[in-house]
Parts: C-alpha cells; structure tokens; sequence
C-alpha cells in the first residue's frame, strides 16, 4: 500500500502540466469552478474508475482534488488501499481560489448547482428549524434539532459527512450519462 501525501496550491500550480488532475466533487461543484485540466469523477466513482486511474497513474503522477481535502483524503486513501500513488490539493479548490489560480468552468455548463458544503447548511439548518416548529406541537420532534447537532458534532470531530454522502445521490448532484465514461476514456488515452 502506498502513503498519500499533500501538495501546497504553489506547488501543484508549479507541476500542474504534468499531473493528472481528478476532481472527485459532484458534478454540480466541478462545474462551478475546478482547477485546469482537471477531470470529474466523484468520489463515490472512484471505484468504477480504477482500472482508468491505475493506467493513468502508469504514466504520471494524480493530483486529487475536492473543495476542501476532506473527500479527495479520502479518495487517496482508497487509491493508496489499491495500490495507486496519488497526492492531495492541500485545502482543495478553496485553497487554489485563495492563492490567486484561475478555476475554470466548463463550456457547456448545463447547470448550476450549488457545492455540497452549502447543500449541507441548507438541509442541516432545513431540518433544525423543523425540529424546533414541529416541537411547539409536541416535544419529541425537538429530537430532530437534538440528532442533527450531534450529527454536525460527528461529522466535525471525524471530519466526514455522511449528510454529503446522501446528498450526492440526488439527482442534481449525479454526472449526466455518459460523463463518467468520456472521462475514464480520456484517463485510458493518456
């Protein structure tokens, strides 16, 4: 098993004619903005896609990458487990924007969804504010409000969100047909 490890957004900006760069957020997020040259596959593809990465990984180093760090970690991790050596954006795309690099968009963006961070806030605080009305009608609804602050405690403390992971399966969050497979064929081309 290989180890994971990070690059600064300087030093992937140095390397980044060089690198394969895999973008493993929503659809909905790629298309707001993802570094240049980058290729969606989302994280709960990655596993469909590893005969791709490995070949890709043959002939050159993987960069991936997501909002944050926390699903392209993750995405490392499973590479590393399949013995497929990759790095990590330090800070993800956020940390890229923050540096000054260009994110780009792709030419037929055919919607606009928002990232996943702000779905989750939407739907943890949808569901807060129900849990607090529908108590006024009986307490116990006030178990709602009480599961999503833990829920929000665990996701903090284990740094995974497993209200993302559900939400990435709506089908505003999902590649279009055929994406995935136009961009595993595009990593078996290089």
């Amino acid at each position: 098993m290989t180890t994971p490890h990070a690059l600064s957004a300087h030093q992937a900006h140095t390397r980044l004619h060089e690198l394969t760069v895999l973008d493993v957020r929503t659809p909905g997020e790629y298309a707001a903005g993802h570094l240049p040259g980058a290729l969606n596959i989302p994280l709960d593809q990655i596993s469909r896609a590893l005969p791709a990465i490995r070949h890709a990984a043959d002939h050159g180093d993987i960069l991936v990458v997501c909002a944050s760090g926390a699903r392209s970690d993750s995405a490392c991790q499973t590479l590393a487990e399949h013995g497929i050596d990759t790095a990590t954006l330090a800070g993800g795309t956020g940390a890229w924007a923050a540096a000054g690099h260009d994110l780009h968009h792709p030419e037929q963006a055919p919607r606009t969804t928002w990232g996943m961070e702000r779905q989750v806030r939407l739907t943890a605080g949808a569901l807060v504010l129900a849990g607090l009305g529908l108590g006024l009608i009986h307490p116990a609804f006030q178990l709602i409000s009480a599961a999503m602050a833990g829920g929000l405690a665990f996701s903090a403390l284990t740094n995974t969100c497993g209200m993302a992971a559900v939400l990435a399966k709506l089908p505003h969050n999902r590649p279009q047909p055929g994406d995935i497979d136009a961009t595993l064929t595009t990593l078996l081309d290089r």
